[in-house]
């Protein structure tokens, strides 16, 4: 087809095809899963943020995702009795609703299209960390902290109508492991990035300038393409 024809592709959402199931209400840093005690659930994020980590070989730990409300996590129960290194820890106080693999495989054959759905959402959340490790592999720091910012305020922000958007309370040293970096280098950026008026911050909240940093970006040649913000679960059985 030519260029002309280009559509936006539509993907299925799997939160559509799965029941409502009670909540589970966990603590602020608390551990829902780790390599330890992997997962045996899919989860869905109903409030609060929830954050998942890997620890490389020196011990390191980098954050792959943070998910929030109507975000899906553990994953990784799909793949039976594998290794798994991930961890999920509540960044927040969060609720949750989870569903275990039987259940899942029992909701997909009654309902193919749930298959569908999840492996359009697992593709998905393949390239947008393969393009976060290609963003660490070849950008340096000063970037990969600008990208984060804007990653971050896609995913997990809300424009505050002046043109900010505003990310709530997270911590240098949670940006840092999201970065792959220090906790001193992000502190470092980000009062680089307040002086430059490309940001604010508190202890409550960063807002940033999206625009502002697309453009910084620009100039040094680099193009941010930060992933797509969750849709909302209007009228979904959720």
């Amino acid at each position: 087809m030519g260029r002309g024809s280009e559509t936006t592709q539509s993907f299925e959402d799997p939160l559509t095809y799965l029941p409502r199931k009670s909540v589970q209400e966990f603590a602020k840093k608390r551990v829902i899963y780790s390599a330890q005690q992997p997962s045996d659930s899919l989860y869905v994020v109903i409030l609060g943020r929830v954050k998942i980590t890997t620890v490389s070989n020196d011990g390191g730990e980098t954050i792959s995702r943070i998910v929030n409300a109507e975000g899906l996590f553990g994953e990784s129960c799909l793949i039976g009795s594998q290794a798994r290194l991930e961890t999920a820890t509540a960044l927040d106080a969060a609720t949750l609703m989870s569903w275990t693999r039987a259940e899942i495989e029992s909701h997909i054959e009654r309902e193919p299209r749930l298959g569908i759905a999840l492996s359009q959402h697992l593709v998905r959340k393949c390239l947008e960390l393969q393009g976060r490790i290609e963003s660490m592999a070849v950008h340096k720091t000063p970037e990969r902290v600008m990208l984060a910012l804007i990653q971050l305020g896609t995913t997990l922000g809300t424009p505050t109508g002046d043109g900010y958007t505003r990310i709530a309370s997270l911590t240098h040293h949670t940006i840092a492991e999201y970065v792959g970096t220090s906790r001193e280098i992000v502190t470092f950026q980000m009062n680089r990035l307040r002086r430059k008026g490309l940001l604010r911050y508190s202890r409550k909240f960063i807002d940033i300038l999206p625009q502002a940093l697309h453009q910084a970006l620009a100039e040094q040649g680099v193009q941010a393409t930060p992933p797509g913000k969750p849709r909302h679960m209007t009228g979904r059985p959720l």
